[in-house]
């Protein structure tokens, strides 16, 4: 067997990665003091009680969900280096448990659906700070928050690899600026520090009127965790577990000083952003400046996770093949136009429905909540399946499931007040992944295979009849079947009867999608010299089958081996060493007529299936095939055969 290996992810703490590991990770969850404790506060009258509340909620919430959960727990569950929903789901899969791909798919639609908020709700919340500027108060902001998204979304195609230089030097002088003015607030109030007693926490969910609605505002403050874990092959575990304590100890400091200072409103109703209320009046321009980066970091850090699920969505057959392109040399980090383009037309419109951030606060986190809860459910499985001290699994899901499930409910009232537009959304992702997974399922059950043994033979004498003209030197199909003895029943018909094919060599080539990420294997069979060829690829969910690329490459290590003869068998053109013409044919399927009787909804299901496959690549562009050299043939999907059809002969 041939192996290429990838050259993986053994990050090394160094201060240079620990400065990128800022600049990549913590955008979204690192932009959260933008928002959170004025949306807990809301129109309501400031007191002491929610305030200590509030502030102990949101410690324990960061100890819990994001240090314990996240950065401790999920980032053993690394794939390789690779974390995120379907890293997780490819290292627990089975034949036995097929289930498992559904929390995997919602999880996945719900992250992306978090796409289409996260960067309008974090941009909106900084640029909305020049308001508190004299020379700004009746500005329309609206203008410039979509003018910044539009910018952001343009300059995709071109890749990030040129600001990404600066987005850790940025978040470095962000969460020094957090835990700056955290301390400075603090120091004018040091009796707010007792709100990391959890008792102060309990008192506001039992004792405060609506206290326990106040945790969908509180859960805001964590709505990055997830990044933290999909983001895990860009930086490794150890790096940001390093850069964690930083980060962790910034937040806290900006929210106790926001608190600190909100006490000293006590009895008022809220007229101005805690996070811009805790900065003096000279600073306020570099605050504003400073959060409208690290908000364009938080936007680009969902921009660039939505790419990277979707391709690997790709990879599992859970969404239609669209187009992606590798703008950098920077592993890992691809642009996929069609998302991009969906990714800004959303961002747009929850930037004009909602007008403002603070609407948008009333529908932010209800997604999140969801994928952290199917997050936790494959988590616990890991945990179980890898030996971990049954005790300490269930004991950690018990508290999890205590504390997400009242974020849950919690989040459940912002589901009116706009969180339905976010989870239509994801509803139409899950949707899509479903009817790709269920017609694939469908179709290999209807698929029929037959043993190519059995057809070695009447390959050879194809090859060597030469009342046929010759359709190709190199005859090349990509086969479904698992099994390398193996081919599709609709190969062999189209070889021999649709239209005699002789070839030279047959090829036939599998590729299989590796739960590792980035594997890069091949096996070749030779099942008989010169004639019959079958390769079978093994590569990881982030590899792009690009196969014209892959095929030329394995050939030349076969000549070089002197283990297949490639040059062409024409007298005229073998006698100059000349190689012979390679064609792929590729086979499409399509419902046909016959399908009598289908229930409705599986026919739903079919139609929606194929409107995508018209809308997304063709195979062959999927797999990279130069479509100058490919044929493709058209055969009828039949999954419900018309009932025994009695004609009666007349004479």
């Amino acid at each position: 067997m041939k192996k290429q290996e990838h050259a993986g992810h053994s990050h090394k703490v160094t201060p240079a990665a620990l400065l990128v590991t800022l600049g990549i990770i913590y955008g979204d969850i690192g932009t959260s003091p933008l928002y959170v404790m004025r949306a807990v506060v809301g129109e309501g009258v400031i007191s002491k009680q929610l305030i200590l509340g509030a502030l102990s909620c949101i410690f324990w919430t960061l100890t819990i969900i994001t240090t314990f959960k996240m950065v401790i727990l999920a980032l053993q569950a690394d794939n390789e280096g690779e974390g995120g929903i379907f890293s997780l789901y490819n290292l627990i899969k089975n034949d036995k448990q097929k289930w498992l791909i559904y929390p995997a798919m919602i999880g996945g639609a719900l992250l992306l659906s978090d796409g289409f908020i996260t960067p309008p709700i974090s941009v909106a919340s900084a640029v909305e700070g020049l308001q508190i500027l004299d020379s700004f108060k009746d500005l329309d902001v609206l203008p410039i928050v979509v003018g910044i998204l539009s910018v952001l979304f343009f300059i995709q195609q071109f890749g990030t690899k040129a600001v990404g230089n600066l987005f850790g030097p940025i978040m470095f002088i962000w969460f020094t600026v957090l835990a700056i003015f955290g301390i400075v607030n603090i120091s004018k109030d040091w009796a707010i520090l007792k709100a990391i007693n959890p008792y102060y926490a309990i008192d506001l969910l039992v004792n405060y009127p609506g206290g326990f609605w106040v945790l969908g505002a509180i859960f805001l403050c964590t709505t990055g965790a997830e990044g933290i874990y999909s983001d895990l092959g860009h930086c490794g575990k150890s790096n940001i577990r390093i850069t964690w304590v930083f980060v962790k100890i910034s937040l806290l400091l900006n929210y106790f000083g926001q608190g600190a200072w909100l006490l000293s409103l006590e009895g008022q109703h809220l007229h101005v952003s805690p996070f811009y209320g805790i900065m003096p009046q000279w600073f306020l321009p570099f605050g504003i400046a400073i959060a409208t980066a690290a908000a364009i970091i938080a936007s680009q850090a969902l921009i660039s996770a939505s790419f990277t699920l979707i391709n690997e969505a790709m990879r599992l057959n859970l969404w239609p093949k669209v187009r992606v392109i590798y703008p950098t040399e920077i592993i890992g980090q691809l642009y996929i136009p069609s998302v991009n383009l969906i990714l800004w037309l959303g961002c747009l419109g929850i930037t004009l429905f909602f007008q403002r951030s603070e609407n948008m606060e009333e529908a932010y986190g209800l997604a999140i909540i969801i994928t952290m809860t199917f997050t936790t459910s494959l988590l616990m499985i890991y945990l179980i399946k890898n030996n971990y001290p049954k005790i300490l699994v269930f004991s950690f899901a018990t508290l999890l499931i205590i504390t997400e499930g009242s974020f849950l409910v919690a989040n459940l009232v912002k589901f009116m007040e706009g969180g339905y537009v976010i989870i239509s959304i994801a509803f139409l992702l899950s949707f899509v992944m479903w009817v790709m997974h269920t017609v694939r399922e469908i179709k290999d059950q209807y698929s029929e295979y037959v043993n190519l043994n059995e057809y070695i033979q009447q390959l050879a004498d194809l090859s060597k009849d030469e009342s046929l003209p010759k359709y190709a030197s190199h005859l090349v199909y990509l086969t479904g079947s698992n099994n390398e003895n193996e081919v599709e029943n609709k190969i062999i018909y189209s070889i021999f009867r649709k239209q005699p094919k002789r070839a030279d060599i047959y090829w036939f080539i599998h590729v299989n999608t590796d739960r590792s990420p980035y594997k890069m294997e091949y096996k070749v069979n030779i099942m008989r010299q010169d004639d019959v060829i079958r390769i079978d690829f093994n590569l990881g969910f982030r590899i792009a089958p690009r196969i014209n690329i892959f095929l030329r490459k394995v050939i030349d290590d076969l000549v070089k081996n002197n283990e297949v003869n490639i040059i062409s068998r024409y007298p005229s053109l073998r006698k100059y060493n000349i190689t012979g013409d390679f064609r792929f044919v590729v086979i499409e399927k399509f419902l046909s007529n016959d399908n009598e009787d289908m229930p409705f909804l599986r026919k739903l299901v079919f139609n929606f299936y194929f409107f995508l496959r018209k809308i997304s690549l063709s195979d062959e562009q999927a797999y990279g095939l130069d479509t100058s050299q490919v044929t493709v043939e058209k055969v009828p999907l039949i999954v419900k055969y018309p009932k025994d059809i009695q004609l009666k002969r007349v004479y």
